[in-house]
């Protein structure tokens, strides 16, 4: 069992900036096992979309909407991700979701969602 937990969310105005954090806990052998972490987020009416996501080696993989905006990264002594977030648009309102997604079976674990909103 993995327990993911986001925090960095909340209230900023369009062309500002926010920093998500992502720690996960559990056992040392399920630690051990998550490959890839990324964020996906979602907006009431639409499709979750996939954000942005980090291997457990530093590959990363960015939605187009994001890209040169958003920078993801990774300590995997601290078990956490990050989402450093830029050039903030209305359009990047949404509940934004850490995931961690297990090595061996590609299970995806899932936190709780945090709401960010860009707005002036």
């Amino acid at each position: 069992q993995v327990q993911l937990v986001e925090s960095g969310g909340g209230l900023v105005q369009p062309g500002g900036s926010l920093r998500l954090s992502c720690a996960a806990s559990g056992s040392i052998s399920s630690i051990t096992m998550i490959d890839t972490m990324g964020w996906f987020r979602r907006v009431p009416g639409k499709e979750r979309e996939l954000v942005a996501n980090i291997g457990r080696r530093g590959t990363t993989n960015y939605a187009d909407s994001v890209k040169g905006r958003f920078t993801i990264s990774r300590d995997n002594a601290k078990n956490t991700v990050y989402l450093q977030m830029t050039s903030l648009k209305v359009e990047d309102t949404a509940v934004y979701y850490c995931y961690a997604q297990m090595r061996e079976n590609l299970y995806k674990y899932w936190g709780q969602g945090t709401q960010v909103t860009v707005s002036s």
